[in-house]
């Protein structure tokens, strides 16, 4: 299977528009053996995934094992890699109750930490992790009021970023350590704060330019166009209700879907019924249609065709932005 690639900004990289996510393989939200894992990184590669994208958060540690593992068979130049920063982690003991702390991934706890040493101690983990000497793109991670709580509390990490964090990422990029620096965030508006003031060369942005969610079209895009900047889309089901439908206990935003947004949903499948269209399909080819964005973490459902009629009736009920590129044939 041959899968297009894309430039990433200015940096001379290029991604496969369909990355693999290593979210889920670090085993908070269900059970997936080493062996499982391992092999399914393996069968995206085999199909043509050339993008891979993890973080030290996901099962504190587990996610960048499992990737190692895979991804160390291979030969280092036929993919890119990203992973994050902003949060290291330490040895937790089987007795230490950690607030807030998950089950499924290892026996660590994590440290939020923005400033220049805890993003090279952060990296310093990862690379031991991996069992890899470089990375091409490191995005910080987490710095919104969906992950700290408040604006107060994002925007003090923000300054804690700038002074320490950034300026580090910056000095290994002139030097050619890494090739790419980004954020990874769930909010357009904190996104749209780093393209103004730092010198990144993409977002990636999880759940907030979907069928559901378009508001990014208004700033952070136009942005990003003038500036360079790419745009890596995750979670293109909104955490779930794009893939299931506006069924009882459907997820949004990892949590139960609110009235409003089950109402959407369910117009929106309407319309898909109504041109044979499947839901979690036209989630997933949305995205990529703008050309700000570069690539989406899912393999499934593209080579879909999907008639234009679809997407002009989503218009024509206000579904989605009368201004989103849709995707053509």
């Amino acid at each position: 299977m041959a899968i297009a690639k894309r430039p990433l900004g200015r940096t001379g990289l290029t991604v496969t528009t369909l990355g693999f996510g290593g979210a889920p393989v670090g085993g908070f939200r269900f059970d997936v053996s080493e062996r499982q894992a391992v092999d399914t990184l393996l069968a995206a590669y085999a199909t043509g995934v050339r993008y891979f994208d993890t973080a030290p958060y996901y099962g504190y540690g587990r996610s960048e094992l499992i990737f190692g593992q895979a991804l160390r068979t291979l030969k280092r130049d036929s993919f890119v890699l990203s992973s994050k920063v902003g949060r290291w982690m330490s040895s937790k003991s089987d007795s230490e109750d950690v607030p807030g702390w998950r089950k499924g991934g290892l026996s660590f706890k994590p440290a939020y930490d923005y400033s220049r040493d805890g993003t090279l101690r952060s990296l310093e983990q990862t690379l031991l992790r991996l069992g890899l000497n470089r990375i091409d793109v490191v995005l910080i991670h987490d710095v919104d009021v969906w992950t700290h709580g408040t604006q107060e509390a994002a925007d003090q990490r923000f300054k804690e970023t700038m002074a320490g964090c950034f300026p580090a990422l910056a000095e290994l990029r002139r030097t050619g350590v890494i090739k790419a620096i980004g954020v990874g965030l769930n909010e357009s508006a904190m996104s749209l704060r780093f393209v103004r003031e730092a010198d990144i060369d993409c977002v990636m942005l999880a759940g907030r330019y979907t069928l559901l969610e378009q508001g990014a079209l208004d700033d952070l895009f136009p942005e990003c166009e003038q500036k360079g900047v790419s745009i890596l889309t995750a979670g293109p089901f909104n955490s779930g209700i794009l893939a299931t439908g506006a069924v009882p206990g459907a997820v949004y935003d990892y949590q139960p879907a609110p009235a409003p947004i089950m109402d959407r949903v369910r117009r929106i499948e309407d319309v898909c019924r109504r041109h044979d269209v499947d839901l979690a399909t036209a989630a997933l080819q949305f995205p990529l249609a703008h050309p700000c964005v570069v690539s989406m973490q899912n393999a499934a459902r593209m080579s879909v065709q999907i008639p234009s009629a679809f997407w002009a009736e989503l218009k024509q009920q206000d579904l989605i932005a009368a201004t989103a590129p849709v995707p053509s044939f």
